[in-house]
């Protein structure tokens, strides 16, 4: 698990950013891509949790890139940084 994260603050936060939402062509290829990742997570014994998963798909359905996903969560961790959920 990387953290308690709250869904609605975060999608609050991604809903009030200023960026193009994938098109839903994209999204499906990137739901693809995930669910090919966690299987792969899987098998090497370091599946995401539900509270993880239940992040994703959250920025899934909000049309948020990988790579943008990165960016946002990295902001997570960022001690000091504007947080984007508790």
């Amino acid at each position: 698990m990387m953290a308690t994260i709250d869904l609605d603050t975060l999608r609050a936060r991604i809903r009030s950013m200023d960026f193009e939402p994938g098109t839903p062509e994209q999204v499906a290829l990137w739901r693809e891509d995930f669910a090919e990742s966690r299987a792969n997570l899987a098998i090497e014994d370091m599946a995401l949790d539900a509270e993880d998963d239940a992040m994703f798909a959250m920025m899934l359905d909000e049309g948020v890139s990988p790579a943008m996903m990165v960016t946002l969560i990295h902001g997570l961790y960022q001690p000091g940084a504007n947080q984007l959920a508790a």
